[in-house]
């Protein structure tokens, strides 16, 4: 596949990701869901989907390693062999299940399923906005802050590896690459994080913009709906 890099977004003002800062950024309320046709008005998106978009509940994992890097977000690579999204950096978590209470269970679950995270291991902030994929899926992403003594047990099954680049660099503007690529005959444009030879792109790298944004609109004094 073909990948074609676009200019940065212009840096915006930012602040220290601390805790608190990452409390209140995430306590102000959801916006709404981004789409990945935001960067491609030139696709075209059909007026009803052939079946109602699936539900999903992912888990953005902040941990503070004391390693001098601040906070930390958790990220996993799947593994090869799987039949959808194979190689691709992802969140913890995945498609809500008939035994799921809500989104953020189907997430805590999934997360301790793929990395052997324990739900009681995990202070959940709140959730942010969510993301729908040309694939068929809501996401909805909840963050939530983890002890820094926990060591990940990635089940091979399904994750090759766990990775945890620093806040600071995914928040950071300057690093968020518009690429695209040609798909079915039509360039597709997304956000992309390239890190330490790790590709972050696709849903997984918006919704971190999408939490960029909102801790840079308590930088400038932006409202989060605006």
């Amino acid at each position: 596949m073909t990948f074609d890099a676009r200019p940065a977004p212009a840096p915006r003002p930012t602040a220290s990701i601390s805790p608190d800062l990452v409390f209140e950024a995430v306590l102000r309320g959801r916006r709404g869901a981004s789409s990945d046709f935001d960067l491609n008005p030139h696709v075209l998106r059909p007026d009803a989907p052939a079946a109602p978009l699936r539900q999903a509940g992912v888990l953005c994992a902040l941990v503070d390693r004391g390693d001098g890097a601040g906070l930390r977000v958790v990220l996993t690579r799947r593994a090869d062999h799987l039949r959808k999204h194979a190689g691709q950096v992802a969140f913890p978590g995945g498609g809500l299940e008939a035994g799921d209470e809500s989104l953020l269970h189907a997430a805590l679950r999934e997360a301790e399923e793929e990395i052997g995270l324990a739900p009681s291991g995990v202070e959940v902030v709140g959730e942010i906005d969510g993301h729908e994929t040309v694939t068929g899926f809501a996401v909805t992403p909840f963050v939530g802050f983890i002890d820094p003594g926990f060591v990940a047990r990635p089940d091979p099954g399904e994750v090759a590896e766990v990775f945890e680049p620093p806040l600071d660099f995914l928040m950071d503007p300057a690093n968020h690459i518009r690429e695209s690529r040609m798909y079915q005959g039509q360039r597709r444009f997304f956000y992309a994080m390239p890190w330490e030879g790790r590709y972050i792109w696709g849903a997984t790298a918006r919704m971190l913009v999408g939490l960029s944004e909102r801790i840079a609109s308590l930088s400038t004094g932006d409202e989060v709906g605006g």
